[in-house]
């Protein structure tokens, strides 16, 4: 098998569970508070990030380096990140929520013009204008002539984990720390922090079976094993384009699955403001695909 059919392969591994997590977090999120899912899902992925580190020898090394590194970035990701995530979906139909965070790789493009001092494009912002109009005709449900949002904080919260998102991977653009040590790390500061907060806030109110089943699976799959299969795509496949559009596969999927599991019935607007997103993404990575050769 050749290095690229393994990298799409693991591509495709890593899209189809990010295709399910939009339905696991409104089954989570049915039986506990976002904070309580963020806790479960973040204590799990961190056995498991930690289990593959001791694989592969990186305990050493991720012990003596790379913390002054976490101690902000494990604040952004996964705790500020997570927590508004899921504040969204908690208010948001889960399909509403998963099409205005797929605007994270725009977002990410216009903040790295004052951030990392680059350039938009015509065709950068000709793809955040279609981008944005999808978001609009989400975000009053096709009634595009009012200024009326069905839920203005829930699609607020959805935007602000985009910014958060696009925001923490480009302030980490020079971090040097290998990805799988960079990502346990991140979660070893946010562990203690949110127990903390969960401790002296709310506290914990108990985890039904379907709740804590739900929780476990957003830990495992979504932070923890799609993460790996993803970065091992990204390193063993020719031209990072090959995978990146297999993200375009992701979409339909949600919806079907929050369709038929979670019982939501598939909105006009949230079909065509998606078509709108997935246009000016695509505008995006066409426009990068042959600076990747």
């Amino acid at each position: 098998m050749t290095q690229d059919r393994q990298a799409m392969l693991f591509g495709l591994g890593a899209v189809a569970l990010w295709s399910t997590v939009a339905t696991a977090f409104k089954v989570a999120l049915g039986e506990m508070s976002p904070l309580e899912l963020i806790w479960l899902a973040v204590g799990v992925s961190w056995l498991v990030l930690g289990a593959l580190m001791l694989r592969q020898g990186l305990w050493r090394s991720s012990i003596r380096h790379g913390w002054r590194t976490a101690a902000w970035a494990g604040l952004m990701n996964p705790v500020a990140y997570y927590l508004v995530l899921f504040a969204a979906y908690d208010r948001l139909p889960g399909q509403e929520a998963m099409a205005l965070n797929y605007t994270w790789a725009l977002t990410m493009a216009f903040l790295a013009v004052p951030i990392l001092g680059q350039r938009l494009t015509r065709t950068d912002l000709l793809a955040g204008l279609i981008a944005y109009a999808g978001v609009w005709v989400i975000a009053t449900r096709g009634a595009v002539l009012r200024v009326d949002f069905a839920d203005a904080w829930g699609v607020g919260l959805a935007l602000a984990s985009t910014l958060l998102w696009a925001l923490y991977w480009l302030l980490n653009a020079r971090d040097g720390r290998p990805a799988l040590v960079a990502q346990w790390q991140n979660f070893s500061v946010a562990l203690p922090v949110l127990t903390l907060i969960l401790w002296w806030g709310p506290g914990f109110a108990g985890f039904s079976a379907v709740g804590l089943a739900a929780g476990v699976y957003v830990g495992l799959f979504e932070m923890g094993i799609a993460f790996v299969l993803w970065q091992l795509a990204v390193r063993k496949v020719s031209r990072t384009a090959k995978v990146s559009l297999l993200i375009f596969l992701s979409p339909p999927v949600s919806l079907l699955l929050l369709y038929f599991i979670v019982g939501e019935p598939i909105l006009p607007s949230t079909l065509a403001g998606l078509a709108l997103i997935l246009t000016g993404l695509g505008l995006q990575q066409w426009q990068k695909a042959p600076r990747q050769e």
